[in-house]
């Protein structure tokens, strides 16, 4: 071979397939990848170093260790970071997160045992039962949340996937009927060539044993993208955007989108989903602004 080993970036593999052995499945994938890594050496698709110890493709060790990863105590209504009793004693801290006072305890009693509810949650409750996140949209995981979406790295659905799994599965209730992606809107799926959220539901749903049903929320008019839009327009931009269908009368339907930042959307989503009479809605993002 002439000239000089090309460095490309990674792709993403396909899973294996269920007639391959035990030992084919755990062998055969990685003397696949040594093999490809020595012939085309694999970038990180945030940092663009060659992936090595610790990697999940595309993401390499450093930058997956790197996510700040959102771990209890949270608050239970809307995943957000909450306080610990002891620091803010019911009110909100320096992020403003906090506790409501009902969540806090005392010294004589000790500390409650029933689930966290942050000040913002106890005042003015989400239209959806829970949300969890996991991880804070800065830093690493704000670059590969913008690369996913914007720069056409499909490949980081898996990482980004699992680590929503890693970090929320525990937390979430028992009984999830379906998981739902939150549609894009039609020109703007055609122009990416996907919706992210749903390549995180497809990844999601095979790790919990869920079925994916895109169908039961449908949008019903295009709306303009909500990161354009200052935080008091984006209520107003998608309000009655969504329809949900009368198979989630009953469910218990988990959300999936890749950010949580106002809650906008999802809140939106959540309307349409009660308004068809859904037994229970959660919500899962990858990440969530603070």
């Amino acid at each position: 071979m002439a000239g000089p080993v090309s460095v490309l970036p990674p792709l993403e593999h396909p899973p294996s397939r269920p007639r391959l052995t035990p030992l084919s499945l755990a062998v055969f994938p990685r003397l696949a990848t040594a093999a490809l890594d020595l012939v085309f050496p694999a970038l990180c698709a945030v940092c663009e170093a060659r992936l090595g110890p610790r990697r999940r493709d595309p993401l390499c060790g450093p930058c997956w260790d790197a996510i700040d990863r959102i771990a209890p105590p949270f608050c239970d209504r809307c995943g957000g970071p909450c306080a610990t009793p002891s620091s803010v004693m019911g009110g909100l801290d320096e992020r403003g997160w906090g506790m409501g006072s009902s969540d806090v305890g005392s010294p004589e009693r000790g500390p409650v045992s029933h689930p966290l509810t942050c000040a913002r949650c106890a005042a003015e409750p989400p239209p959806y039962d829970y949300a969890r996140s996991a991880a804070v949209y800065a830093g690493v995981m704000r670059e590969a949340v913008h690369r996913f979406k914007f720069g056409g790295r499909r490949a980081l659905a898996r990482p980004l996937a699992e680590l929503m799994v890693e970090q929320c599965g525990t937390s979430l209730p028992d009984g999830i009927a379906a998981i739902v992606p939150v549609p894009l809107a039609g020109d703007r799926e055609r122009e990416r060539g996907f919706n992210q959220a749903a390549l995180l539901a497809e990844r999601i749903a095979r790790r919990l044993d869920v079925p994916v049903r895109a169908r039961w929320l449908a949008r019903r008019r295009a709306t303009r993208p909500q990161s354009d839009l200052p935080a008091g327009e984006r209520l107003a931009n998608v309000r009655g955007a969504f329809r949900a269908t009368p198979a989630v009368a009953g469910r218990h339907v988990l959300l999936v989108d890749d950010v949580l930042t106002t809650g906008a959307t999802l809140s939106e989503c959540a309307r349409s989903l009660r308004a068809a009479a859904a037994g229970r809605i959660g919500v899962l993002t990858v990440a969530r602004v603070r």
